[in-house]
Parts: structure tokens; sequence; C-alpha cells
């Protein structure tokens, strides 16, 4: 193979087939679903995989009719076989990538979903991230730090939290009064732009990874 040839090229898939993770109020998840059926994203949803059987995003999916499944971390013995049950049920569905919406138990990705799987993270990676940041975690910091910037990351995931080729980022101001619920509600709206947006790039096969980066056209 060529020196300059991409480690790795999602080929186009019209619709693409995605499972969605979530752990908590699915937000995300709502997001998704409300840009495919304004026609403005080209996927279908094949499954919702949650890590908690009372998740109340899990209405938004029933609410679709999107069939889904409650796979709960206690009841495996390690992240491995933990890990190994969530990715069985998106090769059941026939996913063509998996998408973390708020999902917050870690997962080890096989080899069969090594560049299948995308996460947004509510800061600017490297920065703000990482085991322990999470929700309102995030814009706590960030506020903390006197962080004049903040924004979104859409990643590829590995087995490191908040790790990962970086597909795009999307920043926001921090205003001089702001608060962590201020903060985070700017954050998401641009996650609303942006995860769609990373989601379209990988539909349309432009996005390739080079040496552990990113490469969009």
């Amino acid at each position: 193979m060529s020196a300059h040839a991409p480690s790795f090229c999602f080929e186009p898939r019209h619709p693409l087939r995605l499972a969605v993770l979530i752990s908590g109020g699915g937000t995300t998840l709502d997001n998704l679903i409300a840009k495919i059926k304004a026609a403005e994203l080209d996927a279908r949803i094949e499954r919702v995989v949650s890590s908690n059987p009372a998740a109340t995003g899990l209405r938004f999916a029933h609410q679709a009719e999107i069939p889904t499944t409650a796979v709960e971390r206690r009841a495996f013995d390690d992240t491995a076989a933990y890990s190994q049950a969530v990715f069985d049920v998106c090769r059941a569905a026939r996913v063509d990538l998996v998408v973390m919406g708020g999902f917050l138990k870690h997962l080890l990705i096989p080899a069969d979903f090594e560049n299948r799987v995308v996460n947004i993270h509510p800061a600017l990676i490297p920065a703000f991230a990482g085991k322990g940041f999470y929700g309102h975690r995030v814009h706590e910091a960030v506020l903390d730090a006197g962080a004049r910037v903040s924004g979104c990351t859409v990643h590829f995931v590995d087995n490191v939290y908040d790790h990962g080729p970086i597909i795009l980022q999307r920043t926001v101001p921090v205003l001089d009064d702001d608060t962590p619920d201020r903060l985070a509600a700017r954050v998401f709206a641009a996650e609303c732009v942006a995860y769609p947006e990373a989601l379209r790039l990988i539909a349309a096969g432009k996005v390739t990874i080079e040496a552990g980066r990113v490469r969009i056209g």
C-alpha cells in the first residue's frame, strides 16, 4: 500500500444505518430523529441501546417506533463482556455506524467496529476531557478555568475516554455572566448542528483517517 494511502476511508452509505447509545435524557437522540424526519440527514436509526432501562430518553425512540435494547453494566463481570454485549446488539441490527449520545459507560471497541463508533463531547478536546468530564462537570470546569471559548467536538471513539480522531469542532463564546446551565445550553445548540453535519460527511464518504487524523474531502 502506498505511504500516502488513507489508513481508513468510510464508504458512502445512503441511508446511513445507525445504532444510537444513550444513558439518560436522550436529547442527542431526539435531535437526530428530528433531523432525519426533516430530511436533513440521510440516515436510519435501526436500534437504540441504553445502559439504563429507565432512561427517559427511551421515550423518543418509542415515539419514533425505533427498537430499543437495554444493556446494564451491572449484569456483566467486566468491561470486555459488557462491550461484547453492546456490540452484539449493534451487529444484529446490521448498522454502519454506532453513535454515542450521552452514553456514560466505558466500552472497548472491537476490531470490526474500529472507526465505526462516534461520540460528541461538550468541550474542545483535548481540553476538559477524559474520565469524569461529562455533563455539567465539563461546563463547571470551563467556567472555573476562566476559559473564553468552549464548544463541542465530534470524534471517532477508541479505547480511551474522549479520545480518538477528531472529525469536527464548533466553538461558542464563554460570557462573563455565564452559569453552567447557560453555557450548557449554548454548547448543546452547537452540538445539534455539529453532530448531524459530521454524520452527513461520513455518509457521503468524505471522511478518511490518515495517521490518526481525519481528512475531509
